[in-house]
């Protein structure tokens, strides 16, 4: 007998004390759907490989779920516990459909596969290039551990294991032309004891360092395949008192995209911005040129305004103080349609800045806050605080639609586009350009009634990214 037909033999055999020894671990379960319920949107059309009896694609509430298992004796549990549900008898490595997926998961399933490269690669043939794949595993260092509580009986005995570190799976979605966007560490301790659990699994485990004890890899992956294709653009320019920068907002700005379509939208300047804003439009009747005013305060109305009124399928800021170079929008634009991110961010940390770009405490402020959000993403991030922002449409209305989970927290409107993005698991990457000074105007940012309300904003996150229990 081969070792997939043990293997095979093995799942058929156990499948009616599937559910018994889920109920005995509970928690660990329990903790797992929450997961998955956090990362992937309720309404996502969902598949599952090795799904087993059904329950974890049954918990996170898909607008289509399909379950797939070379059981047969699961699937029927699973059929008959949620019908709603599809249920597919197949091997993971050649189960093929027409269909399309918004998330993949796999959990707990790398270490059972016979050939797990081979499962990656067949994944290619379901997956779109906005597609998310979710892999739990568990962390290599708890092994013996995990033995030891076969040995004991309060974990169900498993065949022979397939035992990977992080780095062996990045190797293996590398192979497959599939990269990581995250990974996320939990669970410091996978029973619950009242007070315990909120001590370690609730704090403990989320803290840099500490974390890489934890028993659970969540790891998030996407394909990285380029579609090819070219986009409608909008460009939204929010302004206040900034009369002296309009006009180059256009004429500096280079083309791309099958079509450029630009939205000035003025907040309560005294300069005379507006005017200057229709004078503009009038004068250079060959742009797509729209005119604003936004109705609240503070540039995160804005941005939310002139992005409602946009018809783009890409939305992009750029600042009216031109201090991130129009002349380098393109960039964004580029590395958002050849698919090598889904957020592009604007980095003016690596360029040697002009003088007076940005003042010292400023700077010190950019650097923190870099560290920081990397940690709070789990994603690489230098300068959090570049106004110029880049994504499509979809993935906007996605985090719009999603935006209740956080509230209107953020006047300036960066943070509620970066935790919303986080939160999708969208792919972030920036562009490095070169800050440079004010040609016309003075800067709106005060560094410490700004600097106070970023850091509420930042501990506000990490209880909402970061935190959850």
């Amino acid at each position: 007998m081969s070792g997939k037909e043990t293997l095979h033999k093995y799942f058929e055999k156990h499948a009616k004390n599937r559910d018994r020894w889920k109920k005995r671990n509970r928690f660990y379960n329990k903790s797992l759907e929450k997961y998955f319920s956090f990362i992937i949107p309720e309404g996502s059309k969902v598949l599952e490989l090795g799904c087993g009896t059904g329950d974890l694609l049954h918990s996170v509430k898909p607008s289509m779920g399909v379950g797939v298992d070379f059981s047969k004796n699961m699937l029927e549990i699973a059929r008959e516990k949620y019908p709603d549900l599809e249920f597919v008898h197949a091997d993971a490595d050649d189960y093929m459909t027409d269909q399309k997926f918004d998330y993949i998961i796999l959990s707990d399933l790398l270490s059972s596969l016979w050939d797990i490269q081979a499962v990656i690669h067949n994944m290619k043939r379901l997956v779109t290039p906005h597609t998310k794949v979710i892999i739990s595993t568990y962390n290599y260092f708890w092994e013996p551990v995990l033995k030891a509580g076969e040995l004991i009986r309060v974990k169900e005995r498993q065949p022979l294991q397939n035992w990977l570190t992080v780095k062996d799976i990045e190797n293996l979605l590398d192979l497959e032309d599939f990269e990581i966007v995250k990974v996320d560490r939990k669970l410091l301790f996978p029973k619950y004891i009242p007070i315990f659990n909120a001590i370690f699994n609730g704090f403990f485990a989320n803290l840099p360092w500490i974390n890489r004890l934890d028993l659970v890899n969540l790891i998030t992956a996407r394909p990285v395949a380029s579609s090819g294709k070219d986009y409608t653009v909008s460009v939204v320019v929010p302004a206040r008192n900034e009369k002296g920068n309009i006009e180059n907002a256009i004429k500096r700005t280079p083309a791309f995209g099958t079509h450029q379509e630009f939205i000035f939208i003025e907040g309560n300047s005294q300069d005379g911005t507006y005017g200057e804003m229709l004078r503009v439009q009038q004068a250079y009747p060959a742009k797509d040129i729209k005119v604003m005013k936004q109705s609240g305060k503070g540039k995160g109305n804005a941005v939310r305004e002139a992005f409602d009124a946009s018809t783009g399928d890409v939305l992009m800021i750029l600042d009216a103080d031109l201090t991130t170079p129009p002349e380098d929008m393109d960039k964004f634009y580029k590395a958002l349609a050849r698919n090598h991110g889904e957020f592009i961010n604007g980095c003016r940390l690596v360029y040697p800045m002009e003088k007076e770009a940005m003042r010292f405490l400023n700077y010190l402020g950019n650097k923190f806050f870099g560290w920081f959000f990397s940690y709070l993403l789990g994603q690489r991030l230098k300068d959090t605080l570049c106004g110029t922002k880049v994504l499509f449409r979809k993935d906007y209305e996605m985090i719009r639609r999603n935006r209740n989970y956080f509230g209107e927290f953020d006047p300036f409107g960066d943070f509620d586009l970066l935790f919303g993005a986080a939160k999708l698991n969208l792919k972030i990457v920036e562009v490095i350009v070169r800050y440079r000074n004010r040609e016309y105007g003075s800067t709106q940012i005060s560094r410490f009634k700004h600097g106070w309300l970023l850091i509420k904003m930042s501990a506000f996150a990490a209880r909402k990214l970061k935190f959850i229990r």
